[in-house]
Formats: C-alpha cells, structure tokens, sequence
C-alpha cells in the first residue's frame, strides 16, 4: 500500500507543479511593469522632469499625462503617486519602497492614492464622490492623490462638476489626469492642469526591453524576431509584451523570426526584396506570379500594398547616409537594404511610392482590387525602362532637322498649315540636304463658317497674328527641339501615352492640364493626329502651347514628322454676335415679343 502511495507521488508532483505554475502566472505587461522611474521605457525626457519636480518640490495640483496607448501614462502616475509619499526617498529621487507609505502602495492597500476609471464612472454623481474624497487628508504621507484614467470619457456635465475642485483643490490634495485623447478633454480642464505628452516608444528601445525581458525569463530570442515583435506594437510596449508571450507559447520559448511571421501573420521581408528585383528588371510576368504567392497564403491586399509603399520608402532613406537613422529594422535586413538601395534611383523610388501609395488610396473603393494591384505592379515594373529611355534622350541628343524654305502668307480663311511649317526660320545661304524631307502641311483647325473666328498658326497669339508675317518668321521653330529627321512608326497607345506624360508634368497652368487629360488625341494617319475640344476656349490654350506640345511629343515618338490638329466637336460651334443688328437677332429667337416692341415705339439700331 505504501508501495503504490509513493508511485503515485512520483507521477503526481509534476502536475502539481505545472498547476502551480498555472495558478501564478502573470502575463509580462503586468509582471514587468514600471515600478521606479529609471524602470520606465522610452520616456526619459518626462521622468527627468517629474523627479526634478518632485526634489525641489515644485509640485503641481494637476497633471494631465496624454498619449498612444500603452507607452506608461498610468505607470507614470502610479509611480509618482508613491514617491511624493515615500516617507525615505533616494538619493536619485526614487521610492524606497521600504517605508510604511510604499509598503502600503505595493501591497495595494494605500488611503493615499486613489484611481478611477472615468470610462465606467463617467457621471456627475461619481465625481461628487470624489470631492468628498478630497476634503479627508491624507492617513500617511503628504498628498493623497487621485489618478482618472481615461478622462475623456468623463461628460460634460461631470467635467463642469470637477473645474472648481481641479482649479482650487486642498493642500493635501493632488490630481493626475490620464488620456489617449486630449482633443476631448475640455479646454476648460487643459488650462487648469500641466500637460506631459508622452511619445511612442522607438524600435531600439522596445527591443531591447523584450530582450531583457527573455532573459529573464529564459526564452531564446533572435533579434530579427524581437523586431518584427516591436514593429507589430507600433510604439506599445503593452502591446509588444502581450505580443512576446503569445509567441513564446506558440514557439515553447525559442522565438524565430520565421516562426514569428508565421505567428503574426507578417509579409516576410523577402517577399518584397523579390518583387524590388522583379520591378527593377522590368519581369511583368515574376511579379505577377509573387503577388499571386502572397495572395494565395491569405493576406490581405490592402496589407501588401502598404507594406509595399513601407518597403520603398525604407530604400528611399537607404540612399543616404543622413537619412539612415530612419529606418527601422534589424543590423542583417538593414545590410540588405543598403545594398538593394545602391540598384535603386531617387526617381524611380519617388514614383513608386506615388503608384503605391494611390492604390492605397483607390483600393476601398475599386470593385476588382487584385487587378487594381496587378495594374500597379505593371505600372511599378515600367518605370525602370521610363528612366532609361530619358537618360538617354539627355545623353544623346537629336541632331537637328534642316529647315524648310520660307513659304508665302496663307490666308486666314483657309486651313492654316501646322506649327513647323507656319512658322518657318529664316532662309539659310546653304543648299538643302537631299536626305532631309519637307514637312507637311496640316489643317490646324476645323471651325463651322458661323462662328467667324480667324485661324492662326498653332503656337502664336493674336497679338503676334496681327503683327504680321515679318514677326512670325524671327519666332523658332516648333520642330527645332526635334535634332534629327526621323520617322520612327508609332501607335495610338504611345501617342496618347505622350500626351498624358506631358499633361501630368504641367504645374501651374491647371485649365491647361485639364483640357489635356479630357481631350485625348486620335491618331488619323501615320504622321496627323487630332484633338477634339469641347469650346473655343479650350481650342486657344492648346493652340498656344503647340510649340512645347509638339516637340515633347516629336522626342517621345521618335518621329519629327508628327503634327497636330485642334477642332471643335460638332454642335459645340456658338455664333458669337458682333454687331448691334446681330445681337438683336439673338434676342428675338430668344424673346419674340421685342420685335412687337420695336415696332410701335419705332425703335433704331445704330
């Protein structure tokens, strides 16, 4: 009998333990949570100040701690709620934590401090209880301190309740206010207390907190894993520390970084340092092919393109020594970074992060996002050949096309010729080059006889119209940013592709740019396309800028031969009334009753 009590011992005392275990874990936000000032994590600019406060004791009525949630605000307050009362304080101006005063406070059964939670108690009766509170001093100690948490939850009838007790409180009696919104906290209650702003906690000081705290507790960490664990808690260290022990218990205390991925659901950075790769090599088709990888693993799109527009921003501040300090991730990724920065341009991350970030944008309200987000990696996958193609165009300048003979004034009436021809140089001494082809002449414009409007040449004013020929043949030319007489074949798509181009890089001549981006070009035959406008107005604009349109366009084609024509859509043609007989005759279809009222007053029209 003996025998078998003592078998069962053996196999009973580890379940024992495990269930002692059990029944006195403490998850590590509250087991490691602050106890002294030096103990608090990333806010040693407000700890100085409260412990100088406290030494020279300057000590205010009413503080209001306003953050992000989980950076210290309550154990902030907590912590300076004991050491006003500490009977022994240090030399360093910290609790001693061996007195009557902070024995109480650690033992949970101090009459000095007081909390409320204003998010469960939020009436004027509960903040009547409170002044009540106020008028009995202290047991032990010097203050009795009251923390509010989440005070703005507080309504505005207690809120006026509390001013006259927080403006003019007891001696005794000292009041912190606690927040992750102060925007609602009444004006009223900011201008009676001091306000400490408490900022996110930083990547490096997050990890190395988990690392002490895996120390601790036994658990091996690799860096990498504790800072993806810290960038997961945007700037919590609550978050961080509840974060950390769900990995360790999915990881039976060996936290990876793979197994942190895995565990969080993160992107792995490799996908992304993938699909730079791709991008940069221009491969449509890989990309595709990894975002249909991530998609399928069950991440969420809107995810991805974010962590997207993160990953392009990191390599942005790579390029530069300065901007280094920016980026936030561990000594191996940030080795990696650097040398995939070194592969990247300024211009191509600038445009990048622009595409992705207006898929961001777009993405709520698209109906088919996976093609919205294929669309951008198509988009994203161009750039790279975009700049070469401009790198190119800078380095290799076109040589110039030789001029065409001076041509004899057209009449306004009659199609006018096209911005190279119109305006033709001066005649050179020099015999023209038998390689060199004449430019066509185009119609510029197509307007219905009953609008009356004279014709020009693209590109000039009426002012240089009316100045004459003489004037016309000193401006340059439109074909002369063109170098080199060449003939390169085109499509539509390319042609209205320049055209966009062009339209998007416009800055300050708004009307301009919008004119463009809902006018597109049609192409007619192998050298003429068209543009149709909607209004004479919008015909002007363009006819004026035809001299920085067309050359823009000759480069991007490849084709010195390309020329363009602006015309009103049919229907739009207004007659415009010039005469006093013609103004009245509009009037008349409109109202027919003024003819009745020339007629017997026996008006004239001068």
């Amino acid at each position: 009998m003996m025998l078998l009590h003592s078998v069962c011992a053996i196999f009973a005392e580890p379940f024992i333990k495990l269930r002692q275990q059990m029944e006195n874990y403490i998850v590590s936000a509250r087991k490691y949570r602050p106890s002294t000032f030096r103990s608090v994590v990333g806010q040693r600019a407000l700890t100085t100040t409260l412990k100088h406060a406290i030494e020279q004791n300057k000590l205010a009525h009413a503080y209001l701690f306003c953050g992000p949630r989980g950076v210290g605000k309550t154990s902030c307050a907590r912590i300076f709620a004991k050491t006003i009362n500490c009977l022994h304080p240090t030399a360093e101006g910290e609790a001693c934590n061996a007195c009557e005063s902070c024995r109480a406070f650690n033992e949970q059964r101090s009459y000095n401090i007081h909390e409320l939670d204003a998010a469960s108690n939020n009436s004027v009766d509960d903040i009547r209880t409170l002044i009540d509170q106020v008028r009995i001093p202290p047991p032990i100690g010097k203050y009795k301190v009251f923390i509010i948490d989440e005070v703005h939850m507080l309504t505005t009838a207690a809120f006026n309740a509390f001013l006259k007790t927080l403006e003019e409180p007891p001696h005794h009696a000292l009041f912190i206010l606690a927040t992750t919104e102060k925007h609602k906290v009444l004006p009223t209650i900011l201008s009676r207390c001091q306000i400490y702003d408490f900022n996110r906690i930083g990547m490096a000081d997050m990890v190395e907190h988990l690392a002490y705290v895996a120390s601790c507790e036994g658990v091996e960490a690799e860096p990498e894993a504790l800072n993806v664990i810290a960038q997961k808690a945007d700037g919590g260290m609550r978050d961080a520390l509840s974060i950390f022990d769900q990995v360790v218990s999915f990881t039976n205390g060996h936290i990876t970084y793979q197994a942190v991925i895995d565990n969080l659901n993160v992107l792995d950075y490799a996908y992304y340092f993938r699909l730079t790769e791709a991008i940069l090599g221009g491969q449509v088709r890989t990309a595709l092919l990894i975002l249909n990888e991530i998609l399928s693993r069950g991440f969420d799109g809107q995810h991805f393109i974010t962590g997207l527009a993160s990953h392009f921003r990191d390599l942005l501040v790579c390029r530069d020594e300065a901007t280094l300090v920016l980026l936030e991730v561990g000594a191996s990724i940030r080795e990696r970074y650097k040398a995939m920065a070194k592969q990247c341009a300024d211009e191509v991350l600038f445009r990048a992060i622009e595409l992705a970030n207006s898929c961001d944008l777009n993405y709520k309200v698209s109906r088919n996002k996976r093609l919205l987000l294929e669309l951008t990696l198509i988009q994203l996958c161009q750039l790279t050949q975009a700049e070469e193609r401009k790198k190119k165009a800078l380095i290799e300048p076109l040589a110039p096309v030789a001029p065409a003979p001076a041509a004899a004034p057209q009449p306004t009436t009659a199609s006018v010729p096209s911005a190279a021809s119109a305006v033709p140089p001066a005649p050179q001494p020099m015999a023209r080059p038998a390689t060199a082809r004449p430019m066509a002449s185009v119609p510029t414009s197509t307007v219905a006889p009953a609008e009356k409007r004279p014709s020009r040449p693209m590109g000039l004013s009426l002012r240089e119209l009316r100045e004459g020929p003489a004037k016309a043949a000193t401006m340059p030319s439109a074909s002369a940013a063109v170098r080199e007489d060449l003939d390169t074949p085109f499509t539509e798509e390319s042609l209205r592709a320049a055209w966009t181009q062009f339209a998007q890089g416009i800055e300050k001549e708004v009307h301009l740019k919008h004119t463009m981006l809902n006018c597109e070009p049609k192409l007619l035959d192998a050298h003429l396309f068209e543009v149709v406008v909607h209004n004479p107005a919008q015909q002007d604009e363009l006819l004026q800028k035809t001299l920085s349109i067309l050359p823009f366009i000759r480069r991007q084609l490849q084709n010195s031969h390309v020329q363009l024509r602006v015309r009103i859509e049919e229907g739009n043609q207004k007659q415009i009334a010039v005469t006093a007989a013609e103004k009245f005759a509009l009037l008349l279809k409109i109202n027919p009753a003024l003819g009745k009222l020339k007629e017997e007053f026996d008006l004239k029209l001068d």
